[in-house]
């Protein structure tokens, strides 16, 4: 999920920073392009955290910045299919949850969270099971599989991933802890 990695890129150093091309105003430049962007092969630059190198400057013609390619750090987010996730409930609407996995959300839908039917409470912003009493809403932890992944580089916000707590060890941390405990009830006996 998330991963440190030493990646390439470049940046363009505006006129008025020319005299001090350092590693601080290219980590700086390159914080400012990259951090939040999605690329399907590395996921979400999270944050640039050190300049190993810094080439040779070029000049374009009808530019009035120079380019400097460099070599640096980053730490990135990288969602994995099948990948287990634990992630809090940030949005609960009528078809499902919205989990924060990192920096991003992906949706729990309702028919991916239990075998029983979940009814959309809007006041109370939750899905409840008459049959269990069981309930989930926001600020709820949540442990989730990553079932499909769709990365959009243009609009990371567009991005969607799609997540299951239906099988065995995945759902609401509460259910967990409650089965959990009925196990180690019933193994006693």
């Amino acid at each position: 999920m998330y991963k440190r990695v030493r990646l390439k890129d470049t940046v363009e150093v505006p006129p008025e920073d020319l005299g001090d091309v350092s590693p601080n105003l290219v980590k700086r430049l390159l914080q400012d392009k990259l951090e939040g962007r999605m690329d399907e092969e590395v996921g979400s630059v999270v944050s640039v955290t050190e300049v190993q190198d810094i080439g040779e400057g070029t000049v374009l013609p009808n530019r009035p910045g120079v380019y400097y390619e460099a070599e640096f750090d980053a730490v990135t987010f990288d969602p994995q299919m099948q990948e287990v996730v634990d992630g809090t409930v940030v949005e609960v609407v009528e078809f499902g949850a919205f989990v924060g996995i990192g920096p991003v959300d992906g949706l729990l839908h309702v028919s991916q969270i239990s075998d029983e039917y979940l009814a959309f409470d809007g006041e109370n912003q939750r899905l409840a099971s008459n049959e269990s009493a069981r309930s989930l809403g926001v600020d709820d932890a949540v442990r989730a599989r990553i079932v499909t992944k769709s990365i959009d580089e243009r609009n990371p916000r567009d991005s969607k991933i799609g997540l299951t707590a239906k099988q065995p060890g995945l759902g609401k941390h509460d259910w967990l802890e409650e089965e959990r405990e009925k196990r180690e009830a019933t193994a006693g006996e």
